[in-house]
């Protein structure tokens, strides 16, 4: 059997053994791209369980599974055998409420939510041609809480929202995110823009220097200091106070009270960036990232700790 050959059948089999399953970049807990973390976010809101392929922890899943389902990019998702597609399909079909039934799960009713938006917004809006024909006002909000504003056609499944006059066509996931928002003015260098301000998005995480986090560290402040990386990566260099996130961590943090003082690093500081980002989604307040990660606490820290 060539090497092929055996990587798609480990791929057969995969498929064929787990009724709904992603093949993705990271983990469900800790995705490592943004597309991933769209999926992941629209089958948290579905199902409770469900298994996802790190296809970063494997080249040859990686490369093989573009080639069995004839898709190029990842992640791609499997449901009863059947290859739904990727991050923008799994989205269409979500918004559209056919995800719904290929996962057999009832299509939870969404009200529009009631939003604000200011005398300034609303003129600006109006200036813009907003309402007119194939020119309606969409508001998306992606599940890092990035806003997007813009003009074009309706789309199916979107729901219908009225402030100040001002109409405003917004996706299921969207709507979800949006009740309490305000859409306002301000003034930019490069002219007026709009200002989204929204109750419901996360805590930004926090970025920690070395130093920073030495001191903390040195000052015995409460908090803790998990490792997104790899068991290997660790043997190869750790920070001594740090825990490695597995899952069982994970879901020891999940307990813990909102205020608590998380701090997470990887190697540079990306990974564990967006785990930060991860917890703050869940409400915790008091989120940090070591910026440039273990490689820069090496450098600017502890010199003993091996960099790689």
């Amino acid at each position: 059997m060539s090497p092929a050959e055996h990587t798609r059948e480990r791929i057969a089999s995969l498929i064929e053994e787990n009724r709904v399953l992603l093949f993705m970049k990271g983990t469900r807990r800790s995705p490592q791209c943004g597309f991933s973390a769209r999926v992941i976010s629209i089958l948290d809101s579905m199902l409770s369980e469900y298994e996802t392929f790190d296809v970063l922890s494997d080249p040859e899943i990686r490369e093989g599974i573009k080639v069995f389902s004839s898709w190029p990019t990842i992640p791609q998702l499997y449901v009863a055998g059947e290859f739904i597609g990727g991050c923008d399909i799994v989205t269409e079909l979500y918004e559209s409420g056919e995800l719904h039934e290929k996962l057999g799960v009832p299509l939870k009713a969404v009200e529009p939510p009631t939003i604000r938006i200011t005398d300034a917004a609303a003129e600006a809006l109006r200036q813009t041609g907003a309402g007119a024909k194939d020119k309606e006002l969409h508001l998306a909000i992606d599940a890092q809480f990035q806003n997007q504003l813009y003009l074009g056609p309706r789309k199916p499944g979107e729901l219908f929202a009225k402030a100040n006059g001002i109409g405003v066509w917004i996706d299921r996931s969207s709507a979800e995110r949006a009740e309490g928002l305000t859409i306002d003015v301000v003034q930019t260098t490069e002219g007026p823009g709009f200002r989204i301000e929204n109750p419901n998005a996360p805590v930004q995480v926090k970025q920690l220097s070395p130093a920073g986090l030495k001191r903390m560290l040195d000052d015995q402040e409460p908090l803790r200091l998990f490792d997104v990386r790899t068991q290997d990566e660790q043997a190869q260099a750790r920070i001594p106070q740090a825990r490695l996130l597995t899952p069982e961590v994970v879901a020891e943090i999940e307990g813990l009270d909102k205020d608590t003082v998380l701090v997470f690093h990887c190697h540079h500081g990306g990974r564990s960036q967006k785990a930060a980002e991860h917890f703050g989604s869940l409400g915790f307040r008091n989120v940090y990232n070591l910026a440039g990660g273990i490689d820069a606490w090496s450098r600017e820290v502890d010199p003993k700790v091996p960099r790689y």
